[in-house]
């Protein structure tokens, strides 16, 4: 089973690759960055433990990959 990653350290790890938060609404946290010339926005849940599936559409939005985004948590 994959490791699962809690808000913080996704929002860390996001923010090292560029992104910064635009807004907040709920328990749901808005971020925009560019990547590739893209203008891209990736919504992350404030949640303890993030569910795999919803990892996993993190890192679409992101424009990234497991292994870029696990070396953004290790700066």
């Amino acid at each position: 089973m994959p490791k699962r990653y809690t808000a913080r350290e996704v929002l860390s790890a996001l923010r090292k690759a560029g992104f910064v938060d635009v807004s907040q609404r709920g328990s749901h946290v808005k971020m925009r960055g560019f990547r590739g010339g893209r203008l891209l926005t990736v919504i992350v849940p404030m949640h303890r433990e993030i569910a795999v599936g919803t990892f996993g559409s993190i890192l679409r939005q992101a424009d990234m990959g497991q292994n870029e985004f696990e070396s953004y948590l290790k700066k």
